[in-house]
Formats: structure tokens, C-alpha cells, sequence
């Protein structure tokens, strides 16, 4: 059996979207299994004593987060186009990636909903942005979303990110192998080569 890494990203996160445009080959390159695990940071963050992303609290940290994203973009080859409105809300997002994790189409919508926040300034927070992503990659939004409202798919969210904290995740990305974490896209290869170690 191929090694398991489980991924645990954020819709707003900027250094997510550069980790999900970045995983897909680096796995299968690496002969890696990735579990996509859509979450919330703003409980998080919340339990933190934060109202909003950290990168808005301290001005100097955003002011350098928004020109490292430029460069990893520029080094990746990745598109990139800041969003007027940061973070954006990824509520509505997490629990469509829920339905999807559970029917295995979870990468390509993440994907999507990634390269319409941070490549096309898109309001992914917006149920007509959402329906269009479903409809590219052939799914019924109708349907998909409205599986997304129900309180099943609501509690599988937020239970998941119940699991985020408990495993200790402060951020996003952070990727997981056994009770191991490593935070930010920069970490990526590092947890990759640790679970092919089979150290956990």
C-alpha cells in the first residue's frame, strides 16, 4: 500500500492555494497517497483571541506574506492574481469539498475553488461561483449543493475541524503522517519524505 499524507487546507488560505497546485505531481512522483482534508481556521483562530487572518492583524507579516506568495507563484510557475477581498469566507466551499472527499472528486474542486480565489479574484463565497466550478468539472451544482446545506454535510464539517484542533493544527496547509505535523507549503517535501520514511 502506497504511504498516506493527509492535507489539511484552508479555501482562504493563500499558502494552500500553493501547496494544492503543487501536491498533485510532487505525490505521485513520490508515490504518496493524499488525503484532502477541507477545514475552517476561523474557530480556530477565534480560540486564538484572532477576528481575522493574522496576515490583517499585523501589518508587516501581510505586507510580506502577499509579496512571498508573488515569488513561490513567479519560482512554481503557478497564476496568481491577489484578491480584493482577503480572506475570503470558505464556509459554503468546505462543506461542497465534504460532499465531494466522500465521492472522490475532492482535488479537482479544491483546485477550482483555489485558482477562482487567488487567479481570478472570484467571490468563492458566492453560491453562482460555486455552481459554475461544479458545472466545469461535470457535476449537478443543483444537487452537490444542496447536499452541501444539509445538517449532515454541516456537522461533518465542523467536526472535522473539531479534528484539526485536536491534532494540534494552527494553520493551513499543515500536512499530517501519524501524530506528525509540518505547517506551511514550505514544509510540503519534508512531510512527504518523512511518511515514505515509515517513521510513524
Amino acid at each position: 500500500m502506497k504511504p498516506e499524507l493527509e492535507f489539511w487546507y484552508e479555501f482562504a488560505s493563500t499558502y494552500s492555494y500553493i501547496s494544492v497546485m503543487r501536491i498533485d505531481e510532487l505525490a505521485k512522483r513520490e508515490g504518496v497517497l493524499i488525503k484532502w482534508r477541507p477545514f475552517l481556521l476561523g474557530p480556530i483562530f477565534k480560540s486564538q483571541g484572532w477576528a481575522t487572518s493574522p496576515f490583517n492583524i499585523y501589518e508587516s507579516k501581510g505586507r510580506y506574506m502577499w509579496r512571498d506568495i508573488e515569488r513561490l507563484a513567479d519560482k512554481y510557475g503557478i497564476p496568481w492574481e491577489k484578491p480584493s477581498e482577503f480572506p475570503r469566507n470558505g464556509l459554503r466551499v468546505s462543506r461542497v469539498a465534504l460532499v465531494a472527499e466522500q465521492e472522490g472528486w475532492c482535488e479537482e474542486f479544491s483546485r477550482k475553488v483555489f485558482q477562482a480565489n487567488f487567479a481570478q479574484d472570484k467571490d468563492i463565497s458566492d453560491e453562482a461561483v460555486i455552481a459554475s466550478i461544479l458545472d466545469s468539472i461535470g457535476k449537478s451544482s443543483a444537487q452537490v449543493i444542496e447536499r452541501a446545506k444539509s445538517d449532515e454535510t454541516k456537522l461533518k464539517l465542523r467536526a472535522q475541524t473539531e479534528q484539526a484542533m485536536e491534532k494540534g493544527i494552527f494553520g493551513a496547509p499543515t500536512f499530517s503522517a501519524g501524530d506528525e505535523l509540518f505547517w506551511g507549503n514550505d514544509r510540503l517535501e519534508d512531510a512527504i519524505i518523512w511518511v515514505k520514511s515509515e517513521r510513524i
